[in-house]
């Protein structure tokens, strides 16, 4: 199951083109090439460059949140979905990190397994759509697994030990002929079967 951040912006851009002859210098060199471009933007597209810059460091923290806190559970580093701004630069817009759901060998094991998950998928501190499906089936999870254990335990209490007669009635047959009293306990045994 992969934990994921919303993609919120559109894929509308515009770009604009080396004009000058200061396009020659910036082929050689990249930072100059982006200088150049970001010089030429409208208003609107440096609006565009700083909601997507703003956008690029919420995904990545977001995404981290989710690492950090998986730990072991993580099946891949965060993968990015990207969008190409008007300076030529590529920006995360979304984001997602593998997380392991499958439950544990063992009710408790799986219940452990659960809880780590759902603090992985609440981790940041604006859970998706998807996060906060990832923690429910977590919760669920959780839930089945306790339910296995409780039966679990139950059987284990209302184990009889080996060795131990399960007859009932040949349990009372034994006890009596156990029993050091001389006199036959009316209760415990009956002569009318």
């Amino acid at each position: 199951m992969n934990i994921t951040g919303l993609n919120t912006f559109s894929s509308i851009f515009v770009r604009t083109g080396n004009q000058t002859s200061q396009g020659e210098k910036s082929r050689e060199n990249p930072e100059l090439k982006q200088a150049s471009n970001t010089l030429r933007l409208s208003e609107d597209q440096l609006m565009l460059v700083q909601k997507l810059k703003l956008r690029d460091t919420q995904v990545r923290q977001h995404e981290q949140a989710h690492m950090t806190t998986a730990g072991g559970l993580a099946t891949s580093g965060p993968s990015f979905s990207y969008q190409q701004g008007p300076n030529g630069v590529s920006y995360a817009i979304g984001g997602e990190v593998g997380i392991d759901t499958s439950p544990g060998k063992t009710p408790e094991e799986t219940i452990s397994k659960a809880e780590r998950i759902r603090s992985a998928a609440l981790a940041p501190a604006d859970p998706s759509g998807q996060d906060l499906a990832v923690a429910a089936k977590a919760s669920q999870m959780e839930q089945q697994a306790l339910k296995e254990a409780s039966v679990k335990a139950m059987e284990k209490e209302q184990a009889i030990p080996k060795g131990r007669d399960t007859d009932s009635r040949q349990s009372k047959v034994n006890r009596y002929y156990t029993q050091s009293d001389s006199k036959p306990d009316a209760s415990i045994v009956s002569t009318y079967a």
